[in-house]
């Protein structure tokens, strides 16, 4: 990573932390959809709400694609966080756009891609957080069957699980976030949001999250 990206990166986990888009609670533990208990939670979808933090993390995926994915044709956004991002992106770099949805419709014209997508389009994946990258990759599986050459998933914030590696390594597509993990944790022990102890949780929790919390 270069110095400028990190420190875009440590920026980014400032902002989340203040307007409590990341919250940290090692003893009171929230609970994900999936059942885990976990000592953080990511709401990403409160930066909507703040222009100032919208537009950093805007520039962050301009500078990535610039450098990186030059030649995307489209940008799709994966529903539903990904989506506002993807749209604000895609008229920054004058861009075509679409959304994929979490399953296709069971009405209308039944599409689970919506907007144009031509066949062959070198198509870039905005997501706005990647934990175990299961929702992401479904998304790059149903632009592929519509024809598309999906060149990378790119995120706000990736919590590094491995499951995430796995799924790049089996479908052949990159994923890259804004801020990683260890960035982020880092930057909540210098501001004081959590102390030398709840770093330790924090790094436990992700090696085993499966087994967090229980007795």
């Amino acid at each position: 990573m270069q110095s400028d990206e990190i420190h875009s990166s440590r920026a980014l986990a400032r902002g989340l932390l203040q307007i409590r888009a990341v919250q940290l609670d090692t003893r009171n533990p929230f609970t994900w959809s999936s059942g885990w208990k976990s000592p953080i939670y990511c709401d990403n979808r409160l930066i909507l709400s703040y222009p100032v933090l919208r537009q950093q993390v805007i520039d962050g995926f301009e500078a990535w694609v610039r450098s990186n994915a030059p030649g995307t044709e489209v940008v799709a956004g994966a529903a539903t966080g990904g989506i506002a991002h993807a749209a604000w992106l895609s008229e920054r770099l004058q861009l075509p756009m679409v959304y994929v949805r979490s399953s296709a419709k069971a009405h209308g014209r039944g599409r689970q891609v919506e907007g144009r997508l031509p066949s062959g389009a070198r198509t870039l994946v905005i997501e706005d957080t990647l934990s175990t990258g299961r929702s992401a990759y479904q998304v790059v599986d149903a632009l592929r069957q519509e024809g598309a050459q999906v060149l990378a998933v790119l995120a706000i914030f990736s919590y590094g699980f491995p499951q995430t590696g796995e799924r790049v390594r089996e479908s052949g597509v990159p994923a890259h976030a804004l801020l990683d993990y260890d960035t982020l944790i880092e930057v909540a022990r210098t501001e004081a949001y959590i102390d030398s102890e709840g770093v330790e949780v924090l790094r436990s929790w992700r090696k085993s999250p499966e087994t967090f919390g229980q007795e």
